[in-house]
């Protein structure tokens, strides 16, 4: 079972409206192309990214669809809570409102002190 161990990579969103599944699409070129993925009902199609079973329209899951995604989500429920760590800091849930330049910068600091609050980031003892 994954724990919340690292945050393995960091998007920093563009200007405009831009899906999940492309942006993942352009950071999958630096992962190896073997790498397998998990991913939420944003990212069906992509390569390589395993997602949970989408509702056919005008339709229902059937049983065994409901217990595959009960036990994917409880695979991957430790992500959503990285990002609600994240989302606390409120600069990657809403307008960013400074300039453009320092979103950058803004946000590695945020994923650097949930790392650090998540463990991951072991800080130096200076003496």
């Amino acid at each position: 079972m994954p724990e919340a161990t690292e945050i393995v990579d960091v998007v920093v969103g563009v200007k405009g409206p831009t899906s999940n599944i492309s942006l993942f699409r352009n950071q999958q070129k630096k992962f190896d192309a073997e790498q397998l993925f998990k991913g939420d009902k944003a990212y069906v199609g992509g390569l390589n990214i395993s997602t949970p079973h989408k509702k056919p329209k005008n339709g229902e899951l059937t049983a065994e669809q409901k217990a595959e995604n009960k036990v994917f989500s409880s695979n991957r429920i430790f992500v959503e809570h990285i990002i609600r760590v994240i989302k606390i800091f409120r600069v990657a849930s809403e307008r960013f409102r400074l300039h453009p330049n320092t979103y950058e910068q803004v946000i590695f600091t945020v994923c650097g002190l949930v790392r650090l609050r998540i463990g991951s980031l072991i800080l130096p003892v200076l003496s």
